[in-house]
C-alpha cells in the first residue's frame, strides 16, 4: 500500500477548511484541517505532515508566527502560505524566510496543487 502525502490546512475560515481538503484529495493527498495555528501546534511534533497550507492572518498566532515556532522547534515542514490580505512585500518576505509559495485568495485549484507538489518534491 502506498502512503499518500499528508497536507495540513490551517485557516480560521471555515469555508476554506471545508473546500481545500476535497481539492487536495483529488490531487492525491491525504489531508487534515485545523482552525488555528495553536491547534496545529498541539499535534505538530507527533504528526507526519508533508506540507502545510497556512493562512497568513488569523486570530491568535499568525501564520508567520507559526512558521517561526516550527523553525524554533526544528520541525521542518514545507509551507505554502495563502491570504486575501497579502501584498507583494509580505509575499517576498515570507518566501525569503523559507515558504515555498504564497498564494493570493482567491486562487485557482491548479495553482494550489502545483505549489503543494513543489513543496513536497523539495522536501
Amino acid at each position: 500500500m502506498t502512503v499518500r502525502p499528508l497536507v495540513s490546512v490551517v485557516d480560521d475560515d471555515e469555508s476554506v477548511r471545508e473546500s481545500l481538503p476535497d481539492l487536495l484529495r483529488t490531487g492525491g493527498y491525504d489531508t487534515d484541517v485545523f482552525e488555528s495555528a495553536e491547534a496545529f501546534l498541539a499535534v505538530a511534533a507527533s504528526a507526519r505532515v508533508d506540507c502545510l497550507v497556512l493562512d497568513v492572518y488569523m486570530p491568535g498566532m499568525s501564520g508567520p508566527a507559526l512558521q517561526e515556532e516550527l523553525l524554533r522547534r526544528r520541525i521542518p515542514i514545507p509551507i505554502v502560505f495563502m491570504s486575501a490580505q497579502i501584498d507583494a512585500d509580505t509575499r517576498r518576505e515570507l518566501i525569503a524566510r523559507g515558504a515555498v509559495e504564497c498564494l493570493f485568495k482567491p486562487f485557482g485549484g491548479e495553482a494550489l496543487l502545483e505549489a503543494v507538489e513543489l513543496a513536497i518534491q523539495g522536501r
